[in-house]
């Protein structure tokens, strides 16, 4: 239905307006309409702001807009008519705009390529060199892919690897029993421990009896970093439903709720590198029962933790780390920006007062 309204009124502009071969608004339209459409199929949502990008007197000038006349083709692109005496530029957007180029980019594009991914992988399990255990992240949609990543990650020498759940942008996902088969194979290809990474970032509703059951299956599946919305209540339920099953209850998110989680039963946590040295006592301490020490140290350390969680993301750990000389550039791939000079100053002297390893390292 919304296809033959689509056609009806690009036959009516045609009507109304005339149209000639390279300008044609029933083509531009069934275009527009397309492109609009496949958007919600990669998770963009409504941009009503689009229309703002030209103004009355650029609108029509094509070798200004291009084919773009908005800068999202998500936004209800009403026809675009010329005034008269003004030469007709484009009825509708007929390409994505720079929004729509900067969303699927952020959304789609991996931060590394695999090539990078295993070198980095390679580097850092040489370098540690079974000093501690090595964790290796090797998430991918497809399973072939995601257990050859494991198997090459055990070869070399990886203690544990970790993996979310299936997913591809924001809606590409598998089915429950889409998601237990691919831990299945997973967990028959490798001999060491599976962590399953239960984050926001995936989309991917992983709901508890799916969990447990995957946990009770396969024994290999014993480890799980829960980092969503109510992490202590879930973490709780886990236990309670899985059991002895379930061997390392970890939190994540930077441990921003990492206080409530060990009540709930947590036996670790999944933060970055930026003050594993601070956070480490919160933990032990918590399960050795000086549970006052390790309220006063949580407490401490929530400055920092909200800092990097809530303002600063990734960009909180090169900051510093280039800071104290570990390494030599905080630069940021594309689409992410530096951070602005403001919170980068607030962040350095936090984490100058909370005496930070990494702030002192190369001093």
């Amino acid at each position: 239905m919304l296809e033959f309204s689509a056609i009806k009124s690009g036959y009516l502009l045609r009507k109304l307006w005339g149209y000639d071969e390279e300008n044609d608004p029933l083509e531009q339209w069934i275009i527009n309409l397309t492109l609009h459409e496949v958007g919600h199929t990669l998770a963009l949502i409504h941009n009503f702001n689009a229309s703002y990008l030209h103004g009355p007197r650029e609108i029509h000038d094509v070798s200004i807009t291009g084919n773009a006349t908005l800068s999202s083709i998500m936004d209800y692109d009403p026809p675009n008519i010329a005034p008269e005496g003004v030469k007709q530029g484009r009825f509708f957007s007929i390409e994505p705009g720079e929004y729509d180029k900067w969303a699927i980019e952020f959304g789609y594009k991996p931060n590394m390529t695999d090539e990078e991914r295993e070198i980095l992988q390679e580097l850092c399990i040489r370098h540690v060199n079974g000093r501690v255990p090595i964790i290796a992240t090797c998430s991918h949609f497809s399973t072939d892919i995601a257990v050859a990543r494991c198997q090459h990650a055990e070869e070399q020498g990886a203690a544990m690897v970790m993996m979310m759940p299936p997913y591809h942008g924001s809606l590409l996902k598998a089915t429950d029993q889409g998601i237990y088969e691919h831990f299945e194979a997973l967990s028959n290809a490798l001999n060491i421990p599976i962590m399953i990474q239960d984050a926001p970032l995936s989309g991917v509703t992983l709901s508890v009896p799916l969990l447990a059951r995957i946990a009770r299956d396969f024994p290999l599946v014993s480890y799980f970093k829960i980092e969503t919305p109510g992490t202590s209540e879930k973490l709780k339920a886990l236990i309670g439903a899985a059991g002895a099953h379930i061997e390392g209850p970890f939190d994540g998110e930077e441990g921003i709720t990492l206080f409530a989680d060990l009540e709930a039963g947590a036996t670790g946590t999944m933060t970055s590198a930026l003050a594993c040295y601070q956070i480490r006592p919160i933990v032990i301490d918590y399960l050795e029962g000086k549970i006052k020490a390790a309220e006063e140290q949580y407490n401490k350390m929530l400055p920092l933790i909200n800092l990097e969680n809530r303002q600063c993301g990734l960009r909180a750990c090169k900051t510093v780390f280039k800071e104290g000389g570990v390494i030599k550039s905080d630069k940021v791939r594309h689409p992410f920006e530096p951070l602005p000079t403001a919170t980068r100053a607030t962040l350095l002297k936090t984490a100058r007062e909370m005496d930070l390893l990494a702030i002192r390292w190369g001093i």
